[in-house]
């Protein structure tokens, strides 16, 4: 399953905490487990986007993110469907009546 953790600034950052994450990153790159991730330039945060088993994993990839585990960002998570061509943009997959 596929995971999004949005992460919002709670305090400045330093450059050890930013060191640690990326190392993280990369950590969670060379297990499969990273899909995409960066900073947004329009809000003050980020997002990670992760593959996990479920949400429990899900959630423990976030809380292990150095950034959140020293407190620097405070997250949400959210499961996303990914829709590419391989699943024909998930055509035929979601309720029409759906609002999300």
């Amino acid at each position: 399953m596929t995971f999004v953790y949005l992460m919002n600034n709670q305090k400045p950052l330093n450059e050890e905490v930013i060191m640690s994450h990326v190392e993280y990153l990369r950590g969670l790159e060379s297990q499969g487990e990273l899909i995409l991730s960066g900073p947004f330039t329009d809000y003050p945060g980020g997002m990670v986007i992760v593959i996990a088993e479920d949400l429990n994993e899900a959630t423990n990839i976030a809380n292990s993110d150095p950034f959140i585990a020293s407190g620097y960002k405070s997250y949400e998570i959210r499961t996303l469907m990914l829709a590419n061509e391989e699943n024909n943009y998930l055509l035929g997959e979601l309720d029409p009546r759906s609002t999300s």
